[in-house]
């Protein structure tokens, strides 16, 4: 079978602006996804068994038939490959799930209509019917899709949103500081095996799906994604979303979904008390000082631990300025993950 690419095309322009984001909207689709499918998520299994009863039992408080809301979500979401794209505005490095909830709440017309007729083409029977439902009635469609998203939401994923914005933003910074030590083209080699860089153009192989999109100036947006722990990548090429790629997050391990409690007991198992604060508190660049306040340790102690760390492999350490600041490695990444 012939490989299919899609082929982002860079100027200078372009390659200066790459960026990463955030999308509690694409989460929170492959969240409703795995849910249908969750043979295909091995690595969400206990995150799956959590939720379970909550969405069997339906959502709560919506006034609406048991699961109406999920069931919806699913209708306009499918189980794989294309899904709507006002479902994920365009991501930013600090979109909050309520403000892509909002950004819903404003998705235009002809944008809401766009999509959905792409879905219909997707879908038969009942289902294509409901979707045709919904494009004809654009302000109600709005209207129940939005409080379908929140409602599923507050289920599925906002009693894990903590520990799944800690992946992300170990993610994003792991993936920042290789960028700023050997350059966009190899950290753009690492988001997946489907995806490559060279000459200004980056592709990333697909299923199905094929094109040649040129940035234009607008750059590329870089997505780490927890729920696509198990999949490949994804990409956003229609205006007016900027183009985008959703890739697989590093540190994403079956436990993922426990608390920070959890995460800290496995971890002190592990290492010590002191050590696995550390470790789970170097989210981003700290320096020594700064490390010591947070654990509430002596500077001097902090120091050591620290030392003990670095030659573990465990944290990076490296000076800017008069301060020595210190930060996870991919082993620590994924070692922060265990929990």
């Amino acid at each position: 079978m012939d490989r299919k690419f899609v082929e982002f095309r860079l100027g200078s322009s372009d390659i200066s602006a790459v960026r990463f984001g955030i999308s509690p909207g694409h989460e929170l689709v492959h969240a409703v996804r795995t849910i249908l499918r969750p043979q295909s998520a091995p690595l969400h299994w206990g995150w799956f068994r959590s939720v379970q009863a909550s969405v069997q039992a339906g959502i709560q408080g919506s006034g609406r038939p048991p699961s109406e809301a999920f069931r919806l979500m699913a209708v306009i979401s499918g189980v794989e490959g294309y899904m709507p794209d006002f479902l994920t505005a365009t991501p930013s490095g600090d979109m909050t799930p309520e403000e892509e909830a909002e950004r819903l709440r404003e998705v235009p017309d002809e944008r809401l209509r766009f999509d959905l007729e792409k879905m219909v083409l997707r879908s038969t029977g009942a289902r294509q019917q409901e979707i045709r439902d919904l494009i004809a009635a654009p302000d109600h469609a709005r209207k129940v899709i939005v409080e379908a998203w929140q409602e599923v939401w507050d289920t599925l994923l906002a009693p894990v949103w903590p520990q799944m914005l800690r992946l992300l933003r170990a993610d994003i910074g792991v993936r920042a500081r290789r960028s700023s030590d050997t350059g966009l083209a190899d950290m753009a080699s690492t988001l997946h095996s489907t995806v490559t860089w060279a000459d200004e153009i980056v592709r990333v192989q697909m299923t199905r799906h094929e094109e040649v999109v040129d940035c234009g100036g607008t750059g590329l947006v870089l997505v780490p994604s927890v729920m696509m722990a198990t999949r490949g990548c994804a990409v956003l090429t229609e205006r007016p979303a900027q183009p985008t790629i959703f890739y697989p997050a590093h540190g994403v391990s079956e436990t993922w979904h426990r608390d920070g409690a959890d995460a800290l007991a496995a971890l002190s198992a592990l290492l010590g008390p002191a050590r696995a604060r550390l470790v789970l508190e170097l989210q981003q660049p700290l320096s020594t000082s700064e490390c010591a306040a947070l654990t509430e340790l002596a500077v001097s102690t902090a120091s050591h631990h620290l030392t003990v760390l670095r030659d573990a492999g465990l944290i990076d350490s490296r000076r800017n300025g008069v301060r020595v600041l210190h930060t996870r490695t991919p082993l620590g990444e994924a070692l922060a993950g265990i929990g």
